[in-house]
Parts: C-alpha cells; structure tokens; sequence
C-alpha cells in the first residue's frame, strides 16, 4: 500500500525510470512552468463563452442526467455567430503574443 506523503515520490522514480531526464513536473528535471496569463484564458473574453454556457446550464436546477444532456445541446444552440468569432479572435490574438515573445510572460489587457 501507497501512503499519501510517499505517493508523490513513487511517481517521481516512474517517471525518471520511464521518461530520464524528459519530464516536466514539481521536483522534476524541468520544472513545470509557472502560470502565464499568455497561455491561460484570459479574463473575461475566453471564460465569457464557458460563463455563457454554464449560466444556461444552471439557470435551475437539473434534475437528472438526460435533462443536463439536454440542457447542454440546447445552450450550445444558442450561441450566436459573432460570440464565436470573438472568442477565437480574442484566443488567436492571445498565441500571436505567445509567438511573438517566445512565451515571455507579459500582461495583456
């Protein structure tokens, strides 16, 4: 049996075992990089269209699996074109920055 404490250490000797000196992680040999707002979702143009969908979601409450299926596909329907093309303007403006800096944390706004 695995103890919590020595759980992160079993995965660090599997992954130096299986991928040697080719693994990103905490206590890794390349350290996982810290949060980039250039790589995550900007508040709030990218997070408004998940917003959109889970306020249609969870406008009441669900009553089952088939209604939250149902819910989904109906949310989904509604979302109009040009949220669409803002979005994804909006996240291809996001990669070119990314490019451009070489993935140098900048602030966007």
């Amino acid at each position: 049996m695995v103890h919590l404490h020595t759980w992160g250490s079993h995965i660090c000797r599997f992954l130096d075992a299986t991928f040697p000196s080719r693994w990103v992680g905490r206590d890794g040999p390349t350290p996982w990089p810290p949060q980039s707002p250039n790589i995550n979702p900007p508040l709030p143009r990218d997070y408004f269209l998940l917003g959109y969908v889970k306020d249609k979601l969870f406008s009441t409450p669900v009553s089952d699996i088939r209604n939250l299926k149902a819910r989904i596909t109906d949310a989904f329907a509604t979302i109009a074109e040009d949220m669409l093309e803002n979005t994804w303007r909006e996240t291809d403006y996001r990669l070119d920055i990314l490019h451009a800096t070489k993935g140098a944390h900048v602030e966007v706004y």
